[in-house]
């Protein structure tokens, strides 16, 4: 698979990574056997940025990445993230003080069984600790050799702006797709100018872009989808509506949906390295074809209206709240 560059601090990933989220939680039952064939399978297609974080599971999703790649640690680059108090009297708040996070990337190293983490994330902004001090307590890690590579998730331009000036970020992770445009007026012009990778998850919109789910009750028990407000009634048949586009175009390809939906991503710009989640083994070969398909101008148009037509908010106003914008 082609290299991306994230950053100009040198970190070099495979232009598609994998999400690993949905093999721990969020998305129903997941079969761990098939999960780790599906990691595997990755490696050999040449797929080998991996993204997890300390609260999938919680823990089980780097315990399962650890099992799985410690015999291919030397092929492959790990990111995890970090940012909550998962134990305590208020499981899920935000927590980036210092001490937490070096105790959580002790955690992380043991779980991964690695002894660096090639690429580090704050999971969400912590508005009690300034971002200087989160960033500066990341770099003592780097020096530490505990880390390689710093970067953030869902921060706003500001933010961003203050962490690089205090050590360089290699890559912001966000969610970016055809129906989530929200980081184009701000953000990616900013990511630019500073030289900062863009990482985005669910390209596909967590699943519904790759049209295999025709109804509401498609979607199975125990999947947050369930509470999604993209997935809610008048907002599900609307947004069924983007989906037939994306349908005709991945005709005039002889592609899927979920391929239009990536390679959309992948044409955005070589700094761009979205990270498509999967837990079925018959996915992750379609989802890294996608690098296969050249858009043209036509396409690009067509699918550039997409974005002002999707219905319903990104997430539920407790998740949305976590947002910095």
């Amino acid at each position: 698979m082609k290299k991306r560059r994230l950053g100009s601090q040198g970190l070099e990933v495979s232009a598609i990574g994998l999400g690993c989220m949905g093999m721990s939680q969020s998305y129903g039952a997941a079969d761990q056997a098939e999960a780790v064939k599906v990691l595997h399978q990755a490696v050999e297609l040449g797929c080998t940025f991996f993204d997890t974080a300390e609260v999938y599971g919680p823990y089980k999703n780097e315990e399962l990445i650890g099992r799985a790649l410690r015999e291919r640690r030397k092929d492959v680059v790990i990111a995890t993230k970090f940012g909550f108090a998962l134990e305590g009297p208020h499981p899920m708040a935000s927590n980036s003080h210092p001490k937490h996070i070096k105790k959580v990337v002790d955690e992380s190293l043991k779980r991964l069984q690695v002894e660096h983490i090639d690429l580090l994330y704050q999971h969400r902004i912590d508005p009690a600790v300034p971002i200087e001090e989160v960033v500066g307590t990341m770099g003592e890690l780097i020096d530490q050799g505990k880390v390689l590579y710093l970067g953030l998730s869902e921060a706003g331009p500001e933010t961003i702006r203050r962490a690089h000036a205090e050590r360089k970020l290699s890559a912001l992770q966000s969610e970016y797709s055809l129906w989530e445009r929200g980081l184009e007026e701000k953000i990616i012009p900013l990511l630019k100018e500073l030289g900062i990778g863009l990482v985005p998850f669910s390209p596909v919109g967590r699943g519904f872009l790759t049209g295999q789910i025709k109804s509401f009750e498609d979607i199975g028990e125990g999947d947050y989808r369930k509470r999604d407000p993209r997935y809610q009634g008048a907002n599900f048949d609307k947004n069924l509506k983007l989906v037939k586009v994306i349908e005709h175009i991945a005709k005039r390809h002889g592609a899927t949906a979920a391929q239009i939906a990536i390679a959309w991503v992948l044409h955005q710009g070589e700094q761009f390295v979205p990270i498509p989640g999967t837990k079925r083994l018959k996915y992750i070969s379609e989802n890294c074809d996608a690098l296969k398909i050249n858009l043209s101008e036509e396409d690009l148009a067509e699918l550039d209206e997409l974005g002002q037509k999707t219905s319903g908010a990104r997430y539920e106003p407790e998740m949305l709240a976590r947002v910095e914008r």
